[in-house]
């Protein structure tokens, strides 16, 4: 087994979700088996209860596991499917430790960060590595691991001391460090700075860890002096500092990488041997080259009615699977953010220019996304705009709260029940149209909901939505929810036209829903985006997409 070992420095958010899935192409591209694991050195158990701008989107995995979204780039770059083990957190960490305590399992010894908390997180990322993920049942060959945070930061060093252990627990000649830093730019003739990369290096060093390569953030390409400059103070050969500057698309990370010789020096350190020809890699330069091509075609448009407008991290899945379905309807994708809660009454009271150029928008959008979420904030918005574009003939997709939020538009103003909402957000609603599913616990909110990969077979013969699946029996996507469709109100809401056209296999959970004799009015309990993949587009968004150019769906 392989291990590539990605950290950070100077600052977060510089890429090491992006540069990680990256070298994982690479390693894939030679021909390797690829896994991955991110470490995460918050205390909570997974990011599940966190707030979107806490932390962004929560990433749901076949198991069920809530995961840090890193580990979606890593499934949309390898295309592998990840456990929850593939996302370790200081909570995990000492939840296991402190549990093995309780046991007996170290009676007679002082437990310790180390040796006992360092020697969880080694064996947990040793076993980890070793499942499969690619489908087909065989052991990867190689593991690519990032660490959450920033080099310096006091939560993460135990994982940099299990990590410092780790090379010599499993060999050094089977272990490279990768470090991704900043390199920052200043005066009138734009002087690369380096002392933040030594600092650092100088930090990693210390800690005991020499990187093998470093990754140069950066806006245009390092200049030769810089690249020499830092080769010199931070001992690494100038071969193995790689600028990561700006790109036209993110797909053309793994070819720039590999063209400065990443994978390269990858194969001999590692030693693994590269083929003469490398297909992965082929296959990416032809839809980073696509993507490229799309600045030039057509714009589609579509607006996506969301709460968490401000932080595009809170919808990254969404905006991906978007983008996958634009990249194959050949058109630029343009999101409209639309901030769901200037589109409803009392916004155009309190907020009229806001409540004015929400809906400016709305009309004016190709296609309308309403996306997941908790809450009531904006709720009434992301029914406003469900009806819109019910009423309107605008292609529309509602994931989870979409779909929900399209069934209580439905109830009040198809079936004429006043006041229908959900009983998450008016608990005494005099008609319930969603209702919080029996089995889910009211008292713990940690991983209590539906979650995970779950099947849903069709009810019907033919419907737009199974098309899109190819047509397929059933589906298999990933659930996140806690309220359904109440099971109560299906015959009355399917007698006015509105079908469920998939439900779970009780057949009473309404999963899929699609309006009969409208251009595309789809809703998925489901999140589809979650397994959506550069070349194999969601189904349900590549519908939306469809139809919102006008092809045939």
């Amino acid at each position: 087994m392989k291990y590539v070992i990605v950290s950070g420095g100077v600052l977060s958010g510089l890429g090491k979700g992006v540069s990680a899935s990256s070298i994982g192409v690479l390693l894939k591209s030679a021909g390797l088996r690829v896994t991955a694991i991110k470490c995460d050195p918050y205390v909570n158990i997974d990011p599940g209860t966190m707030s979107p701008f806490e932390h962004g989107e929560v990433f749901v995995l076949d198991d069920g596991g809530e995961v840090d979204l890193d580990l979606g780039n890593y499934e949309r770059f390898l295309d592998v499917c990840l456990t929850r083990e593939n996302n370790i957190t200081t909570g995990k960490v000492y939840d296991n430790v402190i549990r093995k305590e309780r046991k007996g399992d170290y009676l007679g010894k002082t437990v310790q960060v180390i040796p006992h908390i360092t020697n969880e997180i080694q064996e947990w990322i040793e076993r980890v590595a070793h499942i499969p993920s690619d489908g087909n049942g065989k052991v990867p060959d190689a593991c690519v691991i990032e660490l959450g945070g920033t080099v310096g930061d006091i939560e993460s060093a135990p994982f940099i001391e299990a990590l410092r252990q780790f090379q010599f627990r499993v060999g050094q000649e089977n272990v490279f460090f990768v470090h991704v830093s900043l390199i920052p730019v200043m005066g009138p003739v734009g002087e690369q700075k380096t002392k933040p990369t030594q600092n650092t290096v100088k930090d990693l060093r210390g800690l005991g860890i020499t990187p093998d390569m470093l990754i140069c953030r950066s806006k245009n390409p390092l200049v030769e002096e810089t690249r020499q400059k830092i080769s010199a103070f931070c001992h690494v050969p100038p071969g193995a500092v790689v600028s990561a500057h700006d790109v036209s698309n993110i797909y053309q990370v793994p070819i720039m990488l590999d063209a400065q010789g990443v994978t390269q020096i990858l194969s001999e350190r590692l030693g693994f041997e590269l083929p003469p020809k490398r297909p992965v890699l082929e296959d990416w330069k032809k839809l980073a080259d696509h993507v490229d091509s799309l600045e030039e075609a057509d714009e589609v448009h579509i607006a996506v009615a969301g709460k968490y407008t401000d932080l595009s991290d809170a919808y990254l899945s969404v905006i991906k699977a978007l983008q996958h379905s634009s990249f194959e309807v050949s058109r630029k994708l343009v999101i409209d953010w639309i901030e769901s809660s200037d589109l409803d009454d009392e916004a155009a009271e309190a907020k009229p220019d806001a409540h004015a150029g929400a809906w400016r928008e709305l009309r004016a959008a190709d296609g309308v996304l309403v996306p997941g979420g908790f809450g009531i904030r904006g709720i009434e918005g992301k029914i406003k705009a469900a009806e819109y574009a019910r009423e309107n003939g605008v292609p529309y997709l509602g994931v989870c709260l979409g779909l929900q939020v399209a069934t209580i538009e439905f109830c009040r103003n198809v079936l004429g029940l006043e006041g229908a909402n959900s009983t998450e957000f008016e608990e005494d609603t005099p008609n319930p149209a969603v209702v919080f599913m029996p089995e889910i616990s009211k008292t713990h909110m940690g991983g209590t909901m539906r979650l995970g990969t779950k099947p849903t077979p069709f009810l019907v013969d033919d419907c737009k939505i199974r098309r899109l699946y190819g047509g397929a029996d059933h589906v298999d996507e990933r659930h996140r929810h806690r309220y359904e469709v109440n099971p109560d109100l299906i015959e009355q809401i399917e007698s006015a036209g509105l079908k469920y056209v998939g439900k779970d296999e009780t057949g009473e959970r309404c999963e899929i829903m699609e309006l009969g004799g409208h251009p595309y009015f789809v809703g998925t309990q489901y999140h589809p985006e979650f397994k959506s993949r550069p070349g194999k587009p969601s189904p349900p968004y590549l519908g939306l997409l469809k139809a919102s150019v006008g092809m045939e769906v």
